[in-house]
């Protein structure tokens, strides 16, 4: 039987495969009825999600995000629930993260030509289209190039947090994601904890700021 919710989806909009109107074809198709879509650090595939949704009167989008934070030697990444995505002063702060995203990709595909690895930073822009530029478009586009046979493969040497072309972002902990979430009347969740080098120490940190 196929499962009817699935609170963590990505779409076009940041690293995701689908467009909105194509991911919500197909959730319907396998019978989900309440969905999040949280997309890495924006919004901007919400307007689109909840027009296509019209089509499927049973279904219930969950206004949602990602946003991805750093502690010492790891990422932690921070949903956010029933967010005000339409809120001026949130979508002020999510461009100014875009425009981070934007030259830190910038920096990595430089990085790489260094490294002899060489993929155009227009290809990178047009693989992530209207969305969000991250890593994940860098390493279509080596594949494309030949580098890798599949993305996962450029992380480990390359894109990686120890790979030689890994660029730090903005830094964001964990503590001022769960307070900027609150603040925006979103349901702060931890995403994926089995993946932290120390998750007992994490989750007590984001219990004591709100979580």
């Amino acid at each position: 039987m196929s499962a009817m919710v699935d609170l963590h989806l990505h779409t076009t909009a940041s690293d995701g495969r689908l467009s909105p109107t194509e991911l919500i074809h197909l959730l319907a198709s396998q019978g989900l009825k309440q969905v999040a879509i949280s997309d890495h650090d924006t919004t901007e595939g919400l307007a689109e999600a909840f027009a296509a949704a019209e089509e499927f009167p049973d279904m219930r989008i969950i206004p949602a995000i990602e946003l991805s934070t750093d502690i010492p030697g790891d990422e932690v990444h921070m949903l956010g629930y029933f967010l005000r995505h339409e809120d001026e002063e949130l979508q002020k702060i999510l461009r100014e993260f875009r425009m981070g995203r934007l030259e830190r990709g910038r920096m990595m595909v430089e990085k790489l030509a260094t490294l002899g690895i060489n993929i155009e930073w227009e290809r990178v822009q047009e693989i992530a289209g209207e969305g969000s530029v991250g890593r994940p478009h860098i390493a279509l586009a080596m594949v494309e190039k030949g580098y890798c046979k599949e993305p996962k493969d450029a992380f480990p040497e390359y894109l990686g947090r120890n790979g030689s072309a890994y660029v730090e972002r903005s830094k964001m902990t964990p503590p001022e994601a769960v307070e900027m979430l609150i603040r925006f009347g979103a349901v702060p969740v931890l995403a994926h904890p089995a993946y932290l080098n120390d998750m007992e120490t994490t989750i007590a940190e984001l219990a004591e700021a709100g979580i």
